[in-house]
């Protein structure tokens, strides 16, 4: 009779062992806050920022910015934000929320397209999403320090 039960509580075990490994695969995503900024500020002074709300393995809310040494956030200057639109033909608040916008439809990274005149904050932008991303896959809550990523012009003169 004991041994029955040793074999029953054994089995159990094994069963919850089991499905606690399958509930979770290498790929999901923990639930919870992942950010990950540059490592430094920009030429402009600037540290982009993007931060992801997961739950159920999927990103509910994106939030990509960036700061300036204050804390004052690119998107809300609105000089910055008129000789950009004038030069560049777009702005912070304009591809920061269309960026965001993308990564929350498609969930991918990768899958995001640039928007001509923003594309140096494209690279910005994958560099942080796949970061974020990464830590929600570890399950780990520090903010992702990023290095800028390489420009292909830095790629054909290097």
């Amino acid at each position: 009779m004991k041994r029955r039960k040793l074999l029953l509580i054994a089995m159990v075990l094994a069963v919850v062992a089991l499905f606690s490994a399958c509930s979770q695969s290498s790929n999901d995503m923990h639930d919870g806050y992942y950010s990950a900024e540059m490592v430094s500020f920009d030429e402009h002074s600037w540290k982009e920022f993007l931060t992801i709300y997961v739950s159920d393995d999927r990103i509910i809310t994106v939030e990509y910015n960036a700061k300036n040494a204050s804390g004052f956030i690119k998107s809300w200057d609105m000089n910055y934000m008129r000789t950009m639109k004038e030069i560049a033909g777009t702005y912070p608040n304009e591809y920061t929320r269309t960026y965001a916008s993308s990564l929350l439809d498609l969930q991918d990274a990768s899958e995001v397209d640039a928007i001509t005149g923003a594309t140096h904050s494209y690279h910005n932008f994958q560099a942080l999403a796949e970061a974020a991303i990464a830590q929600a896959r570890a399950g780990d809550k520090q903010v992702a320090l990023v290095e800028f990523p390489e420009s292909d012009d830095e790629a054909a003169e290097g």
